[in-house]
């Protein structure tokens, strides 16, 4: 998709978005990055370049835009839907193998070499799987910083950095903010100004026109006892961690759904997301999977007249 320019230009100026995670829109007079449905007055075509992810835009150089946090956008429905090797890479990079177990790690789960994994992910998203990787922590860094109390130096840890130094450069890199200043900046609701100890919340993004009260009344409907439960308008379930074990309250929302995490090792965040994203697949096409859905067109019976046109 980043690759038709001409395709991300029409997206970019009608602020599609539907585009929103399938690529991201770098400014080259600004150097900052968007997603392709950013309020603000959209740059020039010849200022833009697409790419295929954030973290192929910080390794170029551009911040994220503080407008639209296009951190915060959908993940690509094109992951959920290959099974090539790329695409078990980047969600095995989502899952946090490469904070875990390293570049070495994920290659063996793959069955590659690293050298093969870093040109495929460098020739599809213009980033490694540490660039990938990277990303991920200053996203799951900047959830910790605006949605919990913890401290500092203990949300480096926690997001999967090796240093506190490490940490504050990345952050600043990423969002040109200090991680201070980025806990100065948030602005939560009154509910959450007293954050509950050992809980973090956040909002899970979607793409429309997804209707998730469905959505959750099936998984209420099936819900397998002592795993899962509906409370208090929640969808409730447990989840086995790489650290630990957590419980993750799913609640729809008009644009997001609202989560709750309960973990046991704040290590295990950026998994716990994943899973609930897939969970409720978040990263899907609604607009396509409708299309795939709709009845075939009637098969006229052998040897008789041809099926009337649809209407």
């Amino acid at each position: 998709m980043h690759t038709d320019t001409e395709r991300c230009v029409r997206a970019v100026q009608s602020k599609d978005a539907r585009f929103d995670g399938v690529f991201f829109t770098a400014v080259r007079t600004t150097r900052i990055y968007c997603r392709p449905s950013c309020p603000v007055v959209p740059p020039k075509p010849e200022n833009m370049e697409f790419h295929a992810s954030a973290a192929s835009c910080q390794r170029a150089g551009f911040r994220a835009c503080k407008r639209c946090r296009p951190d915060t956008s959908p993940g690509s429905p094109e992951w959920n839907v290959r099974a090539d090797a790329v695409a078990r890479a980047v969600r095995l990079i989502q899952d946090g193998v490469v904070d875990r177990e390293g570049v070495p790690g994920l290659a063996r789960r793959l069955g590659w070499s690293t050298r093969q994994i870093e040109r495929q992910l460098l020739a599809e998203l213009g980033a490694g799987p540490l660039a990938l990787a990277r990303a991920q922590r200053a996203q799951t860094a900047r959830v910790l910083i605006e949605t919990t109390p913890m401290p500092l130096g203990e949300i480096a840890f926690a997001a999967g950095f090796s240093s506190i130094r490490t940490f504050n450069d990345t952050v600043r890199e990423v969002f040109a903010l200090t991680p201070g200043e980025l806990r100065a900046r948030a602005a939560r609701p009154a509910a959450d100004r007293t954050p509950t100890p050992g809980v973090i919340s956040l909002r899970l993004p979607f793409r429309t026109p997804l209707e998730p009260s469905n959505l959750f009344g099936h998984l209420a409907a099936t819900a397998v006892p002592g795993v899962e439960e509906w409370r208090d308008g929640a969808y409730r379930r447990t989840l086995a961690l790489p650290y630990g074990h957590g419980i993750a309250a799913l609640a729809p929302r008009p644009d997001h759904i609202a989560c709750r995490l309960s973990l046991t090792d704040p290590r295990d965040l950026t998994h716990a997301i994943s899973r609930c994203r897939r969970l409720l697949d978040l990263d899907a096409d609604p607009v396509a999977v409708g299309g795939r859905g709709r009845a075939p067109p009637p098969v006229a019976p052998r040897g008789g007249p041809p099926p009337p046109p649809p209407p």
